[in-house]
């Protein structure tokens, strides 16, 4: 039995470690993809996940298999291919760790996963199914998504959601807004960003977290901000929990899917579905994900970067969230 399984990319980013002497980014290679990352916060917590998605027959594609793999990640639904290559991301940093993102994705073995390659039996088995939008750019993986939506939705899955918008993937904002609004509707878990709200519904956190759940549907709202931590919102309780303070940042790469996974970890061990918790359990599973999240920024990379399940507990101790 698997506690999540989530379908989506699956990719190396290129992070910048310095430059050099004609300005040119010096890069170092780190497996991600947002799902991936969010199953590595699951996984290192003791949950039983597994990744559907597509990779390249190539020497990127065996190494994120055996990294998956590593971290106790259910491999068997990825589905490799020689017809196109794993995707690549590059990640350049600023002075506060923030990143932006160049990708190689023309296509990437990730837009190529097809309906009739999901492993529907590990649907089957989990009691959670998670996705973000990043599958909904591109065909045949933006039906795949879809397809997969419905059958977990049809089979009585929990549904996590994390929109994780990346505009250059996609042609227009339009496009991109009409995707994460179908797909924030499917979900009754979304974690999502002050950015990404302000994008899709022209809200700040706080009115955003209320309309997600009070007009939308969700049964639990996640809102990030950062450094300005994260406001939360079910039917019965609405509230807010500080970043992790005391940090210096190094990288922030996959903090928001490390925020989520942490999150969903905490909701797996209550006795009642998310909708129904009270102001306490909400706020217990808002502090651990902050915590994780924060000391996640303190190393580089996104996947690799999960504290130990120790650590955050360590830190919660002193933490005032």
């Amino acid at each position: 039995m698997l506690d999540v399984v989530a379908l989506g990319e699956l990719l190396i980013d290129f992070a910048s470690v310095g430059t050099d002497t004609a300005g040119y980014p010096t890069l170092q290679a780190q497996p991600g993809g947002a799902p991936a990352n969010f199953l590595a916060a699951l996984t290192k917590f003791g949950a039983k996940t597994a990744l559907m998605g597509k990779i390249g027959q190539d020497a990127f594609g065996r190494l994120l298999t055996g990294t998956l793999a590593g971290c106790g990640i259910e491999t068997r639904g990825l589905v490799i291919t020689a017809e196109a290559f794993t995707t690549l991301a590059f990640v350049t940093l600023d002075e506060k760790g923030e990143r932006t993102f160049s990708f190689a994705r023309k296509p990437g073995a990730d837009t190529c996963l097809r309906w009739e390659e999901v492993d529907r039996q590990l649907m089957d088995e989990a009691r959670v199914f998670h996705f973000g939008t990043l599958s909904l750019t591109h065909e045949p993986a933006r039906q795949a998504t879809q397809e997969a939506v419905a059958y977990a939705r049809k089979q009585g899955k929990l549904i996590s959601c994390d929109p994780n918008l990346r505009l250059p993937l996609w042609p227009d904002a339009e496009t991109a807004r009409e995707a994460m609004g179908w797909a924030v509707e499917q979900a009754d878990i979304v974690k999502i960003s002050q950015e990404e709200t302000q994008f899709l519904l022209g809200l700040d956190a706080p009115e955003a977290a209320a309309f997600l759940v009070n007009e939308l549907g969700v049964q639990l709202a996640l809102v990030t901000c950062g450094s300005e931590g994260c406001w939360f919102c079910n039917p019965k309780a609405h509230g807010h929990v500080p970043a992790l303070e005391g940090i210096t940042v190094r990288d922030t790469t996959g903090a928001g899917d490390i925020f989520g996974g942490s999150a969903l970890w905490q909701l797996l061990q209550q006795p009642c579905p998310p909708g129904a918790l009270e102001e306490a359990a909400l706020r217990q599973a808002v502090r651990f994900a902050a915590v994780s999240a924060g000391l996640s920024t303190t190393r580089p990379g996104g996947l690799n970067s999960v504290p130990d399940y120790g650590e955050v507990l360590a830190r919660l101790e002193t933490f005032q969230g």
